[in-house]
C-alpha cells in the first residue's frame, strides 16, 4: 500500500488541510500507517501533480495562507481500483524481535525495551480507547455500525486496538518469562 491511498481514504471524509491530514493520521491511521508530516506534505504535492487531488488556497489573517486538499474524479477512481484488491498480508518487520530473539545475551536491555513498548501501546489504547468514544458519539457499536456514513475509519480503529491489545499481552509474556528466567539464572545452584 502507498501512502496515497491512505491519504486518499482519508480525504473521503472531506476536504482537509496538510495539517488537518497529519492530524488526522495521528489520530487514527497511525494504527495502520506511519508517516511523517513532511512525507505527507510531499505527497500532497505529487498527488496534486497527479491530478488525484486538487487544492484550494485560503488566506488567513494573521497566519499563513492554508490550502485545503480534496478528491477529484480521478483520486476516487484510483482508490476505487486500490479498494478492488488484490491486497497482500502484510510481513512484521520489528527491531524489537530481532532483541528479543537475542534476549538470552542481555536480557536487562532488552527487559527495558519490553516495557517501553508495553508503556507505548498502553498509551495507543488509551488514545483509541478516547477515539472510539468520540466516533460512537454516545450511540452503542451497533446503532453506530448501522446508521454511521462511514464505518471504514472505527473497521480500522478497532483493528488498531486490537492490535495493541495483543502488543500489550505479549511484552507482558516476555517479561515473565524473562523475569523467571533470571530468577532462575541467578539462583545458587
Amino acid at each position: 500500500m502507498s501512502l496515497r491511498n491512505a491519504v486518499m481514504a482519508t480525504l473521503l471524509d472531506g476536504e482537509a488541510s496538510g495539517y488537518d491530514l497529519a492530524k488526522a493520521f495521528d489520530a487514527s491511521v497511525a494504527n495502520f500507517w506511519m508517516c511523517t508530516p513532511q512525507q505527507l506534505y510531499r505527497e500532497l504535492d505529487r498527488m496534486e501533480s497527479d491530478g488525484l487531488v486538487v487544492a484550494r488556497t485560503v488566506e488567513q489573517e494573521r497566519r499563513p495562507n492554508k490550502r485545503l486538499f480534496s478528491l477529484t474524479d480521478r483520486g476516487l477512481e484510483a482508490l476505487a481500483e486500490f479498494t478492488a484488491g488484490p491486497h497482500k498480508p502484510t510481513a512484521i518487520r520489528d527491531e524489537l524481535l530481532v532483541a528479543v530473539m537475542a534476549a538470552d545475551d542481555n536480557a536487562e536491555a532488552v527487559t527495558a525495551s519490553i516495557q517501553e513498548r508495553k508503556r507505548w501501546a498502553e498509551a495507543k489504547i488509551a488514545r483509541y480507547d478516547r477515539l472510539r468514544v468520540k466516533l460512537l458519539g454516545g450511540r452503542t457499536e451497533d446503532e453506530y455500525l448501522t446508521t454511521a456514513e462511514r464505518v471504514g475509519p472505527y473497521l480500522t480503529l478497532l483493528r488498531g486496538l486490537s492490535f495493541e491489545r495483543d502488543n500489550v499481552r505479549w511484552c507482558a509474556r516476555c517479561l515473565t518469562v524473562l523475569e523467571r528466567r533470571g530468577a532462575r539464572l541467578d539462583a545458587p545452584a
